[in-house]
């Protein structure tokens, strides 16, 4: 064990003004109301110290072991090198990271929580807090006690890049394996809780309770503002709205929490004996039927055999085979209107396809489609974003690629048949990211993003996923967490857009180019730091010069990685996929300039 993280002392004010109704209150009744207000009651917001102080038996805390991460990963600055940034929060704020792992009691019952700090950062996701939550689930696993998350986040560190994204699905990993071991999750959502974390661990627990007030969604409501053009009504995206669609499982008053939670632990008998791994993995029947040689269909486009003897790699599997572009120069190529979609690859790749519709609730969401196909003789499910191709009322009725939560519902239905069928999985990344719509928000679009990264994350049959164009965060996400995910040259990959980036740290949407720089959005840059396994090459000019052709060089490619994968049981795909995503933020990764960090 290691010492408790001092916090800075600082004296409680002699009066205190409600950010709400702007009363002012007496400091030390301000205190023992637990920073409620006694008139408004509006919750004002606890730092991690304070927060297990008010939940955890006294002294019973012990912390958990730091887990050494990557720092600073990209290199990034924009107006302040990142490092400062870090040095800055932590003087602030007595923490080494913007969330505080511990074991304790509460009301004499064994829990382990990870308690997150708004004031660092912004209680913003990268990999120091993707592996504290994941240590604590490991803790949790092994310990068999129950995990409790306590979330307050802004969502994803923009300044980690992608590497933040993935820890959206390392965390919802270690999330699975406690489901499957039967190890109890709580989830205690305060305010704010937005982007990655709630689109991860904050709603994939088996209960979710929210502080009154306390707001949980995916999109910020400025994010749906912008897009909408106009006001949200009051009380969007708040405690009483996700109660109301069915969202969370209760709003309860901070000065009921011990006893709310104290409660729900005891639904924890903790009697499995000894530590648990997971159970284990059920083999999955594989279709028989692998022919080697089938004709090629002549009404069909050429067979992806007609490239196995072309002298390139099916794929580029080292930087130096790329040419170095410009990042603002891959954003423009993964952009345009003209690539194939996943529409147009099913048609030139797969004999059979069958687009298969619906989520089996409310509705068929076109900004996602899918259905089972034959790959040179291989069923396989293919599932992808569908953007609408050049034709801008096309587009427009398929969202440009940004599914509705029920895209995502849909996405799990066929990836479910897939593993009942023993079906591999291929799917296809084109999309600027998730819908910033409040629609997508009342339907609970964070929880079904949270729901496919588990899923995909202990699914037991191969899946392969290819950027085919633009990777944008959360959204791309639901459908790569793989076992081997690569990218199409001119693709790109990001944690938010460039011009979000700099819309944030900038201040100036104009940035947009250097925040794609610094951001190492491009298919080189994403291959030297590990975030990709590969990188498929594109006609000259770009896949959307030539469709077949392009739709040639990536089945080539994704028959090569299941090529790979096939002869893996169910047991070691889910252990290498765990491990592909656990090391994400831990390992070294290359530095800007090429050294190791």
């Amino acid at each position: 064990m290691v010492e408790v993280e001092s916090a800075p002392i600082d004296p409680a004010p002699p009066w205190v003004r409600c950010d709400r109704c702007v009363t002012l209150i007496y400091g030390k009744r301000f205190s023992r109301a637990l920073q409620v207000c006694p008139d408004c009651g509006s919750h004002a917001r606890l730092t991690a110290h304070q927060r297990l102080d008010q939940l955890l038996d006294p002294g019973s805390a012990q912390p958990l072991d730091h887990v050494d991460c990557v720092s600073d990963p990209l290199g990034f600055a924009d107006t302040q090198p990142y490092p400062d940034r870090l040095l800055a929060a932590r003087a602030a704020t007595g923490l080494h990271e913007a969330v505080l792992c511990v074991r304790g009691t509460i009301e004499g019952r064994p829990v382990v929580v990870a308690a997150m700090d708004f004031r660092f950062l912004g209680g913003s996701l990268g990999c120091g807090v993707g592996a504290m939550i994941t240590e604590a689930a490991r803790t949790s696993l092994h310990s068999r006690l129950p995990l409790l998350l306590v979330t307050a986040s802004g969502g994803a560190r923009m300044q980690e890049g992608v590497l933040s994204l993935m820890q959206m699905a390392k965390t919802s990993q270690a999330l699975a394996e406690l489901d499957e071991a039967g190890i109890l999750v709580l989830s205690l959502v305060t305010d704010p809780t937005f982007g990655g974390v709630a689109a991860s661990f904050a709603t994939l627990a088996d209960v979710i309770i929210a502080e009154p007030g306390a707001r949980l969604g995916f999109a910020g409501p400025r994010v749906i503002e912008q897009t909408i053009g106009e006001s949200l009504p009051a009380g969007f995206q708040t405690a009483e709205f996700l109660l109301d669609h069915g969202l969370v499982d209760g709003v309860v008053p901070r000065a009921g929490l011990r006893a709310t939670l104290a409660q729900l632990l005891s639904l924890h008998s903790g009697a499995a004996d000894g530590p648990a791994d997971g159970p284990a993995d059920r083999p999955a029947d594989r279709p028989a039927d692998r022919p080697a040689d089938r004709p090629a269909d002549e009404a069909a486009a050429a067979p992806v055999e007609a490239l196995v003897e072309a002298p390139e790699a099916p794929i580029l599997r080292s930087a130096e085979q790329l040419p170095r572009t410009e990042a603002w120069t891959a954003v423009r190529l993964a952009r345009h209107p003209e690539r194939p979609t996943t529409l147009d690859y099913a048609a030139h790749l797969l004999d059979g396809f069958r687009e298969l519709h619906g989520d089996r609730i409310a509705e068929d969401c076109p900004a996602v489609v899918g259905g089972p196909g034959r790959l040179n003789g291989r069923s396989v499910m293919l599932i992808g974003h569908q953007k609408g191709g050049d034709d801008l009322l096309e587009r427009q009725r398929r969202k440009f690629g940004m599914p509705s939560p029920g895209g995502y519902r849909k996405t799990a239905r066929l990836m479910r048949m897939a593993a009942k069928l023993g079906l591999p999985v291929v799917t296809l990344i084109d999309t600027p990211g998730a819908n910033p719509g409040p629609d997508a928000e009342r339907g609970g679009q964070a929880v079904a993003i949270a729901e496919n990264l588990r899923l995909m994350a202990r699914l037991p049959v191969p899946i392969v996923a290819v950027v085919t164009g633009e990777g944008g965060s959360g959204g791309a996400l639901a459908l790569a967490v793989a076992d081997r995910v690569l990218i199409c040259a001119n693709g790109i990959y990001s944690v938010i857009s460039p011009e979000g980036c700099a819309a944030i740290l900038w201040k100036d949407a104009e940035a947009a180019p250097a925040a794609a720089t610094a951001l190492r959005v491009d298919a080189r840059e994403l291959l030297r730091l590990g975030i990709v396994d590969g990188v498929v090459p594109e006609p000259p000019g770009g896949a959307h010069t030539d469709h077949p052709q392009a739709a040639l060089l990536l089945g080539r490619a994704v028959a090569a990685a299941l090529t790979e994968l096939e002869p893996w049981e169910p047991a070691r795909l889910l252990s290498e996929r765990r491990s592909r995503f656990h090391r994400f933020g831990l390992d070294s990764v290359p530095t800007a300039e090429g050294g190791a960090q």
